[in-house]
């Protein structure tokens, strides 16, 4: 297992975490099996917006003698009051539903209480009228909720809510899938720049992104689903998910033994396995051109590491300081390109990198 730190918190959290929405389709036994192998094999980070409420149960009986080990993400929102999976903006229900929670899941803290899964501007309006929002800082400001945290798939919401509230973690949706405009109305909103943006944002102010739905719901896996007409494997989808800027960790969902060591199999691939370069081909208009970061070109002949030159580029263009330190840092930069137009005829997204690396270096004040 590898890590990343969150740098709002400074918490280590593990690369691949475990989401939980059919954890309870398993059955107990199982669950609790796959829950503890997967913290042996290095995850220390789980999200809590279980699809049944006798999910809960499960982690506490699973993970309560590790729990000081590990992180969770729970919501202020997510609603079981009848077993299944609901939402709810009546801060009554809500008070419920977390004390519920805590109980079943046999702890008295919550590592990242989240604003759970607003995507109109009136989710939000709601929010803060019923008084859930004042209720998530309260429990802050008593110490059961440790850090902030936003769920939503709204671009355009996103950026209001992280204008008037300072959030550690944003739990977001990221996918090819979502990311090239290619899903549904409700689940991939924003365009190829707003959603590039609110990467950026969060790697600029160090809000770590946690990964729901980097399968886009298994349809990634099925070439009959997938909207590209070609299945993925699981392994490119979370190289993909991983290379974006800001996110922390990816919380895909396993309910067995099995699923968990498939997961934990990524750090065993060879790198073609992770390659996914394929998506070129199912690249829309106006992210052609536009560096993933999928480092397809590489290697240069000259050792530049041209996916992270072109990513601190990227973050540079939108304001992070930070990011032209690390440029500047490395030990390969965009002046050392002797324009050779290896990766130009490598690179899947029609990008001239030979020529953007003289940008790059104009820009980086080489």
């Amino acid at each position: 297992m590898k890590y990343r730190i969150n740098r709002k918190t400074g918490d280590r959290i593990s690369e691949i975490g475990i989401g939980s929405s059919y954890m309870f389709n398993a059955g107990m036994d199982e669950a609790v099996r796959a829950l503890r192998r997967a913290v042996e094999g290095g995850v220390n980070y789980f999200d809590l917006a279980a699809g049944d409420g006798t999910s809960f149960p499960i982690y506490g009986e699973a993970l309560s003698d590790l729990r000081r080990d590990l992180f969770y993400q729970i919501h202020f929102g997510a609603d079981y009051s009848n077993v299944t999976y609901g939402w709810s903006l009546d801060l009554d229900t809500v008070k419920r539903s977390v004390d519920r929670q805590l109980k079943e899941l046999r702890t008295d803290y919550i590592d990242y209480g989240f604003i759970h899964c607003l995507d109109e501007n009136s989710d939000w309006d709601g929010y803060l009228k019923n008084g859930i929002y004042d209720y998530l800082l309260s429990m802050k400001e008593q110490g059961v909720v440790r850090h902030l945290g936003l769920s939503s798939h709204t671009p355009t919401l996103i950026r209001r809510i992280m204008d008037q509230v300072d959030i550690d973690m944003l739990m977001f949706s990221v996918n090819p899938v979502y990311d090239f405009g290619k899903g549904t109305t409700k689940t991939s909103r924003g365009s190829v720049d707003e959603r590039t943006a609110v990467y950026q944002r969060c790697e600029k102010q160090g809000v770590g992104i946690s990964v729901m739905k980097p399968f886009c719901g298994g349809q990634l896996l099925d070439a009959s689903l997938s909207p590209f007409g070609r299945a993925l494997t699981p392994y490119q989808c979370l190289k993909y998910v991983l290379d974006k800027p800001g996110v922390v960790t990816v919380l895909p969902g396993a309910q067995s033994v099995e699923q968990v060591e498939a997961l934990l199999a990524y750090y065993d691939q060879p790198e073609e396995a992770l390659d996914y370069s394929v998506l070129g081909s199912f690249a829309p208009a106006d992210a052609v051109g536009r560096c993933v970061y999928c480092n397809h070109c590489s290697p240069c002949p000259m050792g530049i590491e041209i996916g992270l030159v072109n990513k601190y580029y990227d973050l540079a263009l939108a304001g992070d300081d930070m990011a032209k330190q690390h440029y500047l840092g490395l030990e390969k930069k965009a002046s050392d390109c002797i324009g050779c137009g290896h990766c130009d005829s490598r690179c899947p997204f029609g990008v001239r990198q030979s020529e953007k690396m003289q940008k790059i270096r104009e820009f980086m004040g080489e």
